[in-house]
C-alpha cells in the first residue's frame, strides 16, 4: 500500500535516513526481506561478511543464493561492537556484502559513531553493499537511533531491513520491510510477488497505525525492558564464574559462563549446560553456539518476560551450577 510505504520513509527520518516511498518493499515479515535481499545481491562464489556470533538466517540465506559466509568476530571485550579492523582484514577481491545487525542478536551489541563511520568507508572503498538489520533499532537505551545508510555516501549500497516485530509487539502479525535504492526495488518486487504474493492488508493498516499514531507505549516498553535487562545482569554477574557484559539494546542478555564450564574439568559445553539446565530445572535457554562458533561458552537469555519469571530463571541457574560444582570434577 502506498500509504504505509510513505509512512515507513517518513519513519526513518528518526535515523537520519531520507527516503521516500519508491525506495520501500513491504514484506510479510522481516525474514523475506532479507531472503529477497540475498538473492537480488548475492550471485554465486561471492563472499559475504556475516558476525559471528550472529542470527543463524544470515549463513543459512547467503549459502541459498550460492555465496560464502566469512566471519567476522564480536567480543565482549568491546561491548560486542562491530571490530572494524577484524573486519577489514577478511575483505577479498570476492567480497560483495556485509551484514551488519546493530542492535545485534544475540548479544544487544551495538555500534559507535565511529565504527559506523569506518565501516562506510570500508564499503564504499571496497565497492561493497551492506544490508542493515535494524529490527531492534527502537530497543535502545542511549537513546540513539541511527543507520549506516544515513552517513554520506551509503544510501545507494545500503538495504536496511526491518519490520514491526520487536518494538511494536507485533509478533506473529507478519509484517517487515526493506529500504533500498529505488534502481534494486523492481528486482525485490519481482521476488517477492513470485514469492509470497504480498502482505496481508489489514496487517498493513495497523502498521500505519503503528507509525503514525503515539510512540509513548515503546517509551515505557523500552524504561522496562532496561530495568528487566539491569536485574538479570546483576544476578547472573553475581554467580560465580558466569560474567555478562550490560547489552546497549535488544532484549537478550549473553552471559560468558566458561568459568562455570571450565570447573567441570571439560565435562560440559555451553549446549549440553543448556540441555541440563531445561531438563533438571525446568528452564529453557540457547547455548551461544546456536548463532555459531564464536558464542562457544555463552548462554543466550531473553529479558522479554516479567520479572519474577527472570528471579525464576536466576534461581534455577543458581541451583544447577550448585549442583555442578558439588559433583566429582571430570579428570582426562
Amino acid at each position: 500500500m502506498p500509504e504505509l510505504r510513505d509512512a515507513i520513509a517518513r519513519s526513518l527520518a528518526t535515523r537520519g535516513v531520507r527516503a521516500t516511498a519508491e525506495n520501500v518493499v513491504v514484506t510479510p515479515g522481516a525474514k523475506p526481506a532479507l531472503f529477497c535481499t540475498a538473492l537480488s545481491l548475492i550471485a554465486p562464489g561471492d563472499e559475504v561478511l556475516c558476525p559471528d556470533p550472529g542470527f543463524p538466517i544470515y549463513e543459512s540465506v547467503v549459502r541459498f543464493a550460492g555465496g560464502r559466509p566469512v566471519y567476522y568476530p564480536l567480543d565482549e571485550t568491546r561491548e560486542f561492537a562491530p571490530h572494524v579492523e577484524a573486519i577489514a582484514e577478511r575483505i577479498t577481491p570476492r567480497t560483495r556484502v556485509l551484514i551488519l545487525n546493530v542492535p545485534h542478536n544475540p548479544t544487544g551489541g551495538v555500534a559507535t559513531a565511529r565504527d559506523l563511520a569506518a565501516l562506510a568507508d570500508l564499503a564504499q572503498r571496497h565497492d561493497l553493499w551492506v544490508i542493515s538489520d535494524e529490527v531492534y533499532g527502537q530497543i535502545r537505551y542511549d537513546g540513539r537511533r541511527d543507520s549506516i545508510a544515513a552517513l554520506p555516501g551509503m544510501s545507494d549500497r545500503t538495504v536496511i531491513v526491518d519490520g514491526f516485530s520487536k518494538g511494536y509487539s507485533m509478533t506473529g502479525w507478519r509484517l517487515g520491510y526493506g529500504v533500498m535504492p529505488a534502481s534494486l526495488t523492481d528486482a525485490m518486487t519481482t521476488l517477492i510477488i513470485n514469492n509470497v504474493s504480498c502482505t496481508a492488508t489489514f496487517v498493513q493498516y495497523a502498521g500505519i497505525a503503528a507509525l503514525m499514531g503515539p510512540q509513548d507505549a515503546v517509551t515505557r516498553m523500552v524504561a522496562g525492558l532496561r530495568a528487566k535487562r539491569d536485574l538479570l545482569v546483576r544476578g547472573l554477574t553475581a554467580i560465580d564464574g558466569i560474567s555478562c557484559a550490560s547489552p546497549a539494546g535488544a532484549f537478550y542478555c549473553f552471559p560468558d559462563i566458561s568459568g562455570v564450564l571450565e570447573r567441570t574439568g571439560g565435562g560440559l559445553t555451553c549446549k549440553s549446560f543448556a540441555e541440563r539446565l531445561l531438563a533438571e530445572q525446568h528452564t529453557a535457554v540457547l547455548a551461544g553456539t546456536a548463532f555459531g562458533p564464536g558464542g562457544e561458552g555463552h548462554l543466550r537469555l531473553c529479558y522479554a518476560t516479567e520479572p519474577a519469571e527472570l528471579e525464576r530463571a536466576l534461581a534455577a541457574i543458581r541451583r544447577l551450577v550448585g549442583a555442578l560444582d558439588r559433583a566429582p570434577v571430570r579428570t582426562a
